[in-house]
């Protein structure tokens, strides 16, 4: 690493915990949690040839983060960074550190007829697309009728729109236990079995421990102790 990177990234980490510490005595949001320098920080990591370089951006981000009602505002402080660093930490690993915005290599469309609410189009596959890869015709019909777009037959929007693609991620979020999970004191480990239970129910400790390595980086970076129940 060159002197000139060293300082930059020496510059956005005395940032990160000037903020934590003019934050540490209020109530923290989302946007003071992570600043536009930090997120960008983030991005500085991906490499050029990930898709998701030049699709995830702050604005997208922060828009949909401050839409979730709740997010980042439940509770004490210190719960208020465990959500943020819980939803960064389960996106950074359904991601691959935010390279990717659509499943790599499927192994289906993921449509499941049993759910006749939500109906497949067809031709049109529901594998994982966004930040929390969005995953399923149930899932994609529902988001779609929360935050407005046609999820069934245009289930592609979430890998083209950005904002979109977050706000997916933040409804899946509130909608499906995992900020519950933070607020209720249940610890980081309930988000993953909310996110994906079959890491849990199937021993894949690699994938769990991956999801745990970047929420305690997360903690760390917004000062505060990772808690209990980090694994499911």
């Amino acid at each position: 690493m060159g002197q000139d990177m060293a300082r930059r990234i020496g510059a956005v980490a005395l940032t990160v915990v000037c903020l934590c510490a003019e934050h540490s005595m209020g109530q923290s949001t989302p946007r003071g949690v992570v600043s536009q320098a930090y997120f960008n920080y983030l991005m500085s990591a991906v490499e050029d040839s990930c898709e998701g370089k030049s699709f995830y951006s702050y604005d997208s981000f922060i828009g949909p983060a401050e839409l979730a009602s709740g997010f980042g505002t439940t509770g004490s402080d210190v719960v208020s960074r465990w959500e943020v660093a819980a939803f960064l930490a389960n996106v950074m690993h359904e991601t691959g550190g935010l390279c990717y915005i659509s499943e790599r290599n499927p192994q289906s469309d993921y449509c499941d007829a049993s759910y006749t609410q939500w109906p497949c189009a067809a031709g049109k596959p529901y594998f994982g697309r966004g930040p929390i890869q969005l995953t399923g015709n149930y899932n994609y019909g529902a988001a779609g009728q929360a935050i407005g777009f046609d999820g069934l037959n245009n289930p592609e929007i979430v890998a083209q729109n950005p904002t979109i693609s977050f706000r997916t991620a933040f409804w899946f979020w509130m909608n499906n236990d995992c900020h519950n999970a933070i607020v209720s004191g249940r610890g980081f480990g309930a988000t993953i079995r909310a996110i994906n239970s079959g890491e849990c129910t199937g021993g894949n400790t690699e994938q769990v421990n991956s999801r745990i390595a970047h929420y305690q980086r997360f903690c760390r970076d917004f000062g505060v102790d990772p808690g209990p129940n980090l694994s499911c």
